[in-house]
Formats: structure tokens, sequence, C-alpha cells
């Protein structure tokens, strides 16, 4: 073992699983509170997909993430927990599942530490933090570090660990890319329209081995999004089992919670530091 944040592996692998139910689809409008066939799609992640995945995990001896909304461990008491007994992570996702670009600054704070209140009733240990939709401000950052976090994930500056500094302290950022989201292979709703075309599990799972293959190449984080109403159905989840299966043949992959990598991360002197600069974006140039 090294002192690096990799441990010498050529790629570590976090597998994360943003337990979102039916926050995403309230979060775009509370009427959709009546759409029994689109609320029922929602919960058969936390009620169906979510035990599935466990068992997989479990089958297969690797540890994961889990990004809960606060509402989602609030109106399903126990959910947390349940992840926790397993060996996994539990990390905050925002309360309500709104994303942050659509609030105020005195909002977003509000929407965040109703969640940190969630979790902390419910004596779940908060590491780290994944904005919804991954639509972060300039202040999340400093919002998270204020709470005593160690990490975000939401941010698309890296493909492997780095460091933010803010006025609260410092994070560790465990940046996503949308290559390595199941939402853009398998989301489909009609209202809320949500997606057009449903891909087939065979063609995300030749996507995520490629960006594996070439991740293991250049020693880079593979943060894998999934969410449990999607990758939980059955076809899915064992496309799931066999990427896992493979980086696990291949030898030199390393599997690992987002805090553990975060806190790897933090005591390497080799991981760079990216400070945040809004862009300067002059009206006459760019009218809103």
């Amino acid at each position: 073992m090294t002192d690096s944040w990799h441990g010498g592996a050529a790629a570590v692998a976090t597998l994360t699983f943003d337990v979102d139910a039916e926050t995403p689809i309230l979060a775009q409008g509370r009427e959709y509170a009546r759409h029994a066939t689109t609320m029922s799609h929602q919960a058969y992640g936390p009620d169906v997909g979510l035990p599935r995945i466990l068992t997989l995990l479990d089958e297969l001896g690797v540890v994961a993430t889990f990004f809960v909304p606060g509402w989602v461990a609030e109106h399903r008491p126990g959910l947390a927990a349940s992840i926790v007994e397993r060996g996994h992570e539990v990390a905050h996702h925002s309360y309500s599942h709104r994303p942050p670009t659509s609030m105020t600054p005195e909002e977003e704070r509000a929407d965040f530490e109703r969640a940190m209140e969630v979790f902390a009733d419910q004596d779940i240990e908060i590491a780290g933090h994944r904005a919804a939709l991954w639509e972060s401000t300039w202040r999340t950052a400093e919002l998270v570090a204020e709470h005593g976090l160690r990490y975000d994930s939401s941010l698309m500056g890296d493909d492997r660990p780095y460091r933010i500094p803010t006025a609260a302290g410092e994070i560790t950022e465990l940046p996503v890319h949308w290559s390595l989201d199941d939402w853009e292979q398998y989301a489909y709703l009609p209202a809320p329209h949500i997606g057009s075309v449903i891909e087939s599990p065979a063609k995300a799972l030749e996507l995520w081995r490629a960006e594996l293959d070439g991740m293991r190449r250049y020693r880079c984080l593979f943060n894998l999004c999934l969410h449990p109403f999607l990758s939980g159905r059955p076809g899915r989840i064992e496309a799931l089992r066999r990427l896992v299966e493979y980086a696990l043949e291949r030898g030199d992959v390393t599997f690992a919670r987002c805090r553990d990598v975060a806190m790897a991360a933090a005591g390497d002197p080799a991981t760079p530091v990216r400070p945040q600069r809004e862009p300067e974006a002059d009206p006459l140039t760019y009218p809103v």
C-alpha cells in the first residue's frame, strides 16, 4: 500500500447509488404526486431495487456509497440505517432533490441543513455530499465545508480527486461525468417528460467497460452513478454484475466507499488544488 490516494491500483472504482425515490419528480412539480403510475415507478427504487442491489454487493464482496435525499430518509425510517448496517456509506443528497441552481442562497442553505438534521436525528454519520442533478452553485462547496463534511461529488473538473479551498475550509472533490450515469441510458417517463430512448443494458455495459479500461491506463477515479429505480431492474442489474466482475478480474481495480477515497486523497500531497472561479460573463458579450 502506498501513500497515494489510489493505493497503487490502476483505477479506483466508487459504486454510487442515488436513492432518489419520488423526489426528482416531485421537485419538478408537486402535482405529480397524484400520478400513481409515475410514483410507483419511483418507489420501485427503495422498495425493490435497493434490496436487490444490497444483495448483489454482498455477493460480489464490494462496498458502495448511497446518496440519499433527506426527504427519502425521513419518509422511509430505517432505510439509511439498513445501508450502513451492510458496511456501506450513506451520504447527503439534498433534502428535496431540488437543484441548488434553482434556489436562492437562503433556500439552498435551508434545504442542505434540513437534510443534515434528518441524518443527525437518525444517528447516520455523513461525510460527503452530492448536489441534486449535479447542479452545484458557486456557494455549494463552502456550504459542504462549513458543515464539516469531507467531500463533494458533483463537479466535473477532472477524472481524479482534487481539492477545493473555500472560506470555510478545504474539501475533496470526487468528480463525476454524464458518461458514468445510468440516467442517460435508462431514464424514461412520459410525464414529466424525461428521456426518449431506453438503451440496452449491453450498450451501457460496453460504455462503462470502455471508460474503466481508459481510466485504468490513466489511473483515474471510476465514479459510477446509478439509481435503484433504474439499475435495480433485472436485466440492468445483471449488466452491473458483469461490470463489477470484469473489474475484479482485471486484478488492478480497487473498490472503495467515497469517504475512504476522499480521506486518502486529502492525505496525498500529489492531489491537485483547484480553486473555484466563476467566469466573468460580460453582459454585452453574453446577454441574458
